[in-house]
């Protein structure tokens, strides 16, 4: 963490009021600024990174959704009878879970 170490180096200095001290004071902050657009640097380029990877991320599931969606249309398609009952099924056996938890 050198901006901390900067930053309280600058504050001893400012502190003590030495002949030289303005200088110094100068030095230590031209030092800090230094140190923060280095860290501020460092952290642009990881968000960029992380911006990249989310990217990446939302296109594979965006893929993976169409993928599970054609799927799911062609079989409705091939048999349309058969989806309609496993549908009703599905939704029967929601319907009792949910209507068992609220009877006491």
């Amino acid at each position: 963490m050198a901006a901390q170490d900067t930053l309280k180096s600058l504050d001893e200095t400012r502190a003590n009021g030495s002949a030289d001290s303005e200088q110094r004071l100068k030095d230590l902050a031209v030092k800090a600024e230094q140190a923060v657009r280095a860290r501020a640097d460092d952290l642009r380029e990881r968000a960029e990174g992380l911006k990249t990877r989310a990217r990446d991320y939302y296109e594979e599931a965006t893929d993976r959704l169409d993928t599970a969606q054609r799927y799911l249309v062609e079989r409705v398609q091939e048999k349309p009878v058969a989806a309609t009952l496993a549908a009703v099924g599905v939704g029967v056996i929601l319907g009792m879970l949910i209507a068992g938890g609220r009877r006491r």
